[in-house]
């Protein structure tokens, strides 16, 4: 059963999953560091 944004809410979920796992990711690997600029 697709509407009329069936694909673009399938990508919209992958962008989503994948910015939030971006945002979760980032903090820690920079956090983990304690030393960057």
């Amino acid at each position: 059963m697709y509407g009329a944004f069936g694909g673009y809410t399938r990508w919209a979920v992958v962008f989503l999953i994948i910015f939030v796992l971006f945002f979760l990711l980032v903090p820690s690997y920079y956090g983990g560091q304690q030393g960057g600029c």
